[in-house]
């Protein structure tokens, strides 16, 4: 086999495990997009889509115990970052009471779907890093949350590897689903809060 051939997918593998892990500091990076398009460079590779999606598993959950870390240490990095950030902060709180108040079965819902949301992962590891509470209960629902969502993004762009014959069509089709499929999760969570405001 071509070395160019095997070093390019393992370039973008390695930047999307990177991104993965970073994107729980830094929401911004297209962690979802680098992942599907792994899976798409090395889609004819036995094995590679449980192995991508094991590596995105475990850099998925690491990044969280690593911020989650930091916050518990009350690094001056997050201090400045909440400070400097009032809505940030007020959705930490929010995040926090909403947690105290719930059930471990909801909780683990709301770590779970944090997942799906852009951003709700950061959120939620500095509501958790700066509560009082055991967070080996959160870190039990984290690992889940991380399996859950690595086999959800490697099988979305494994899907669409196998529907369509062009790569371009497969990462456009499976950027766009993961991107409506947040956006709903989203939306509905913004929903619900209304509602339950209103009542």
């Amino acid at each position: 086999m071509d070395a160019a051939a095997v070093i390019g997918p393992t370039w973008i593998c390695a930047l999307a495990l990177c991104a993965v892990l970073g994107d729980a500091f830094l929401p911004f990076l297209p962690s979802g997009t680098l992942v599907i398009l792994a899976v798409l460079r090395t889609s004819e590779v036995d094995g590679a889509p449980l192995l991508l999606g094991a590596g995105v598993a475990v850099a998925s959950f690491l990044g969280d115990l690593l911020l989650l870390q930091l916050a518990r240490r009350g690094a001056p990095a997050v201090r400045r970052r909440l400070a400097s950030r009032p809505g940030l902060a007020t959705t930490v709180e929010r995040v926090q009471e909403g947690l105290a108040q719930r059930t471990s079965r909801a909780a683990a819902v709301i770590v779970i779907v944090a997942r799906f949301v852009p951003a709700g992962r950061t959120i939620l590891d500095l509501a958790v890093g700066h509560s009082r509470d055991s967070s080996r209960l959160f870190l039990r629902w984290s690992a889940l949350a991380a399996v859950i969502w690595a086999t959800y993004i490697v099988s979305l762009g494994w899907l669409n590897s196998h529907w369509f014959d062009t790569a371009w069509l497969s990462l456009a089709v499976s950027c766009a689903a993961a991107t409506l499929i947040s956006t709903s999760i989203a939306r509905l969570i913004r929903r619900r809060r209304r509602t339950a405001v209103a009542c």
